[in-house]
């Protein structure tokens, strides 16, 4: 079981999709995104996070939204205004990216924050927008390995050389190094069980997406089983969490939110610690910015203090 349990949480804004953004996301901008997360910051939580996707196929925006902020520069951009919670790309996708270039970046961003990167990967699922990327679809999962391979390649080589079947290089050296040795922790999203099986085998932990406790704890289990014929080593599970509400303003106008007592949220969360969790990625119904600021405070002052 684990000791302690953080708590982390996206940041708004930078991704509005139709089915979870807040209405009052759509006005907003940088100014709403530092409040939050120097907020965050403040009160303990342990990561924000952001996601991916270059561009939205039209065909697909009405159920993705096209406000999608880039990770990278709008992590940098959070890292500069905060102290010590950490920057989550929650996800890349790691075939749109050279992980060559992608590495200078990431190592680059963790030297800047002193070590506050934590490199949330995926291997995608939007065809067309693969498509528009020139890259093969199909093979998406095999270049999701061997980019994996290739960013800690970079960064533990001193000179770096691979030899794989996308990507060759030799005698190559990466500067400035990231600040974290040997790297940045690597997180993989996803809810199969290969994407499990790729956490264990190449990653540092798993961050999967709106599972059921049930389902949750079988892929867990199978991660440790993983885990345990490859001789033991650390595997950090950071897991969804329901959507919350304090303030209990809204009435019954959202389904599936927890409106608990802090008492029972605690107990709640107790039931992700019990299985191992050691993190977990919370989400607030809020009607404005200033709303969301008022969720995170009582969270952490009246949640949080119990764990």
């Amino acid at each position: 079981m684990s000791a302690t349990i953080g708590f982390g949480i996206g940041l708004p804004v930078v991704q509005q999709v139709p089915a979870k953004v807040r209405a009052w996301e759509a006005g907003a901008g940088p100014a709403e995104i530092e409040r939050v997360a120097r907020a965050a910051d403040r009160l303990g939580f342990a990561h924000v996070a952001c996601s991916d996707h270059a561009v939205v196929p039209r065909s697909y925006a009405a159920a993705m939204g096209t406000t999608w902020y880039d990770a990278i520069s709008t992590l940098a951009y959070v890292g500069g205004m905060t102290e010590r919670i950490e920057l989550l790309t929650h996800v890349l996708v790691l075939p749109y990216h050279q992980p060559v270039v992608l590495a200078k970046q990431l190592a680059t961003l963790d030297a800047m924050t002193r070590g506050r990167l934590v490199v949330g990967v995926g291997s995608g699922h939007l065809k067309p927008e693969f498509r528009t990327l020139g890259i093969d679809f199909e093979q998406r999962g095999a270049i999701t390995d061997e980019s994996m391979d290739v960013l800690k390649a970079l960064w533990t080589g001193e000179p770096a050389e691979f030899c794989g079947r996308w990507f060759s290089f030799r005698d190559v050296l990466v500067d400035p190094r990231p600040h974290r040795s040997p790297h940045p922790p690597i997180w993989v999203g996803g809810n199969a069980r290969r994407t499990v099986r790729r956490a264990v085998e190449r990653g540092d932990g798993w961050v999967p997406w709106q599972l059921g406790l049930d389902e949750l704890a079988a892929l867990i289990a199978y991660g440790r089983e993983l885990l345990d014929r490859r001789g033991g080593g650390s595997w950090e599970v950071v897991a969804p969490f329901p959507t919350v509400d304090l303030l209990r303003r809204g009435g019954d106008r959202e389904q599936d939110v927890l409106r608990l007592a802090p008492s029972d949220l605690a107990a709640r969360i107790e039931r992700y610690r019990a299985l191992g969790v050691a993190r977990l990625h919370v989400s607030f119904v809020s009607a404005s910015c200033a709303e969301l600021l008022e969720q995170l405070e009582a969270f952490a002052s009246e949640v949080m203090v119990l764990l």
